[in-house]
């Protein structure tokens, strides 16, 4: 048997590699392909720019300091949106699930929010809370708030009634059946949440920045279309994916610490 999962694990290890290798031969591929396009302008380089020239942007950016501020407020912002966001929604998952009259109360208002275009809301948070970091997060939260409370809110109630039942007939307090059965039987989905919520968190906050920021990333897609400068505005496209991706992988990282110590107990 061991020399069987031995064998399973190579073989595993292997297929990892290779698509670790297919996917960096791909984008490599797909970077010379862009910038022999833009090079040879079989693409408008106005438009489209090429890779080296974001490379060198951002570097100067990098090297004068103009791009820090930027990432700073960006990152500031999604790191409230997102925390707030996972805990605001979890409580009012938890609050839905011990009322249930609450739940059938709002159960068509959380469908109707969930539809809703959150960038309807932008100019409501602007006008009420000013514009700034708070509009800005009040326009996060209402991306990544519904979404958490649907996702575990329905996790709280798929949860088997077998086990339920089990342990109300021990005499359990409804306290003791949220902490007991609903709350373990629910935290994979709680944790796989929190990966969700970075991408949502990472959309809230360039839509508010479009809305109203002068500093941050959105704001730097926003002054570059203003300008015409498109290789500032992928610049700041490429900055973004790589903080998303810094970002989530720490999520990842949260999440399986935090599984492996689920399942040890």
């Amino acid at each position: 048997m061991d020399g069987l999962y031995s064998a399973y694990k190579r073989k595993a290890r292997r297929l990892s590699g290779t698509v670790g290798i297919t996917q960096i031969l791909l984008l490599l591929l797909f970077l010379g392909l862009w910038e022999m396009a833009g090079r040879n302008k079989w693409i408008d380089p106005l438009l489209f720019s090429y890779p080296t020239k974001i490379v060198k942007l951002i570097s100067g950016m990098i090297v004068d300091g103009s791009l820090w501020p930027h990432v700073g407020a960006t990152v500031s912002e999604t790191i409230a949106g997102f925390a707030l966001g996972t805990l605001v929604g979890t409580t009012i998952a938890a609050l839905l699930w011990w009322f249930p009259f609450l739940s059938r109360v709002f159960d068509p208002y959380l469908v109707v929010l969930n539809s809703m275009p959150k960038v309807a809301l932008g100019p409501i948070f602007i006008v009420a809370l000013g514009p700034g970091f708070l509009s800005i997060v009040a326009v996060t939260l209402s991306v990544t708030v519904i979404i958490t409370t649907i996702n575990i809110y329905n996790r709280f109630r798929e949860i088997d009634s077998g086990y339920i039942k089990v342990v109300r007939l021990f005499g359990a307090s409804r306290a003791q059946l949220f902490r007991l059965v609903i709350l373990p039987g629910s935290f994979p989905v709680m944790i796989a949440t929190l990966k969700v919520n970075v991408g949502l968190a990472w959309v809230g906050v360039i839509v508010g920045e479009f809305l109203v920021a002068k500093m941050g990333l959105g704001y730097q897609i926003i002054y570059g279309f203003q300008v015409f400068n498109f290789t500032l505005v992928l610049s700041s496209l490429v900055v973004i994916g790589i903080v998303a991706t810094v970002m989530y992988q720490l999520v990842a990282a949260l999440e399986k610490r935090l599984t492996e110590g689920w399942r040890e107990r």
